[in-house]
């Protein structure tokens, strides 16, 4: 080949290139599937390639816009709903046994004469023991559509043969409010698990209920809430902020800001208000709390948050998938973005706790430093708070280490305190409930019997369980908390009493009790620049 021909072939594979590189990329996409549909050397499911391939496109984007299949979705919007169609019970699955350790009040199955303690052998006539039964497959096996029956077999306490009992399903409420009760005359107590569609009617109902049994002050638990719907989180927080008070504001790709303010509908404007929150606190749950921090509202306490200042808006694709995309950054009032950097990629964004461990933030004041950039001040008061990743309490508690250590988790996962539970109760009922015949009586009074301590411990020494060394008196301390809260489950109704006895020991909710028990205390906490003076020069650095 001459040097003017190779001249030209070279000029013309530029040409390609160049053309190459200018085409449009939905088209390559189109091109590389039906590629792959050609060449491939085994059949491929096209909807699997696709589905996978949005996956991993907006993984690209950012840690929390997320690619749902239709399945998902779904599921999804069943559980945002705050209702799904089953019989009202919580089971514990210990190795090939399942147990109910708990039947809704007055759900079909306590109307059918299901009781705690009960073994489920079958449902509809199907072995639910082996491998593939954990608890997902049993609890999908439970749920169902509403008004069809589903047939447990079960095997009593006391009882020597099996019966069955048919159960129609029906809608059950799965309660945005874990837990409401008056702590003392004065003080109220509201936790909220998650923002769904019932959150703001469930709030509403505890606060008239709290506030008819005489509440003056509440304590609201944030505590492990990861969020959910930014229109409930707007409710909850025109329950404590008078109309017309800006919650946050958003900015969309498009640029510009959405405000939103509250309606002026709520019920307590006045009263004092502390709400807790750590590490796990999230999203909508960080919408409320930074809101009522900027305004001076409440005094916060407990651990920086996690950190999540991006919005999600739904996009459904017409099979039914769901594209659940970033589309704005929010801001509380102030200002602040508390949104924790992600540059380094989704892995290291969700590795943040691990470091937060690591250079003792969450076991130690003063660990954290902030720039100044980071400043802002509250509305009211004009207190020193910091964005740039979560919200900083008023107040530090340190995290219990015993509540995420690896034994604790063994020991909760593998239902040694739960199935201890329902065997003491089964064996004792008569016998607790005439020497504690309230809750009241039961949580001051009760103590767990030593011998029943040890038999918990030689359990998890069965299961290569390593519990720490009888002088750790905190660790066998929440060993018997555990199981004090499992027992006051089974023995009492109407209200979350596993909530209630562990809040007796929880760090964060006795230290908002020493708060609200105080009114020099709380002002001081709300007029000083207390979030400013406690952050030291430390070993976390949140960067801007």
């Amino acid at each position: 080949m001459n040097r003017k021909a190779t001249s030209l072939l070279v000029g013309m594979l530029g040409v390609g290139l160049s053309l190459q590189a200018q085409m449009n990329p939905k088209y390559k996409f189109e091109e590389a599937l039906k590629l792959i549909q050609q060449n491939y050397v085994d059949q491929v499911n096209e909807e699997h390639l696709v589905d996978a391939a949005i996956r991993a496109m907006i993984s690209d984007l950012d840690p929390h816009s997320r690619y749902t299949s239709r399945e998902e979705a779904e599921q999804m919007n069943v559980a945002m709903s705050g209702s799904f169609a089953g019989i009202g019970i919580q089971f514990l699955k210990d190795n090939e046994q399942t147990f109910v350790s708990k039947v809704n009040a007055d759900g079909p199955a306590m109307r059918a004469g299901l009781r705690v303690g009960d073994q489920i052998l079958r449902i509809d006539g199907e072995s639910i023991v082996g491998e593939k039964w954990g608890n997902r497959e049993i609890m999908e096996k439970l749920r169902g559509e509403k008004d069809v029956p589903v047939v447990l077999t079960i095997m009593s306490t006391g009882s020597k043969e099996s019966k069955e009992i048919s159960i129609i399903r029906e809608n059950i409420l799965e309660r945005s409010v874990r837990e409401s009760y008056m702590v003392d005359n004065q003080i109220g107590y509201i936790s909220l698990s998650i923002f769904n569609q019932t959150t703001r009617q469930e709030i509403d109902a505890a606060l008239k209920s709290l506030k008819d049994q005489g509440m003056k002050k509440l304590i609201l638990d944030l505590q492990s809430n990861g969020g959910g719907y930014v229109q409930s989180a707007i409710g909850v927080a025109d329950e404590f902020l008078p109309k017309e008070k800006i919650v946050f504001y958003s900015v969309p790709n498009q640029g510009g800001k959405d405000y939103y303010f509250t309606g002026g509908y709520g019920q307590f404007y006045d009263g004092e208000l502390v709400v807790l929150i750590d590490e796990s606190t999230a999203s909508a749950s960080e919408i409320v709390t930074g809101a009522l921090q900027d305004w001076d509202r409440a005094v916060v306490i407990g651990r920086r948050s996690f950190g999540k200042g991006l919005m999600q808006k739904p996009v459904p694709l017409s099979d039914g998938s769901q594209m659940q995309l970033t589309g704005a950054r929010y801001y509380t009032p102030s200002g602040r973005s508390i949104q924790k950097p992600y540059t380094k990629g989704k892995e290291d964004y969700f590795q943040d706790f691990n470091r937060r461990m690591a250079s003792k933030e969450l076991l130690e004041e003063g660990h954290i430093s902030f720039p100044d950039s980071l400043k802002y001040s509250t509305l009211g008061n004009k207190r020193t708070v910091y964005g740039g990743g979560g919200i900083m309490p008023d107040r530090f508690v340190p995290i219990d280490t015993n509540e995420y250590s690896t034994w604790m988790a063994q020991l909760m996962n593998n239902g040694i305190v739960a199935k201890g539970g329902i065997e003491f109760v089964q064996q004792n009922r008569t016998a607790l409930l005439s020497a504690y015949p309230n809750f009241d009586a039961f949580n001051s009074r009760f103590k767990v019997p030593k011998e029943v301590h040890r038999q918990l411990v030689a359990g998890a020494h069965k299961r290569s369980i390593t519990i720490p060394p009888e002088n750790h008196l905190d660790a066998h301390d929440a060993i018997d908390i555990e199981f004090k809260a499992q027992v006051a489950s089974l023995l009492y109704t109407g209200g979350d009493y596993m909530a209630r006895v562990r809040n007796e020991s929880n760090k964060s909710f006795r230290e908002a009790l020493l708060v609200l028990r105080d009114d020099k205390l709380y002002k001081q906490l709300l007029q000083t620049n207390i979030v400013g003076q406690s952050i030291k020069k430390g070993v976390t650095k949140v960067s801007k």
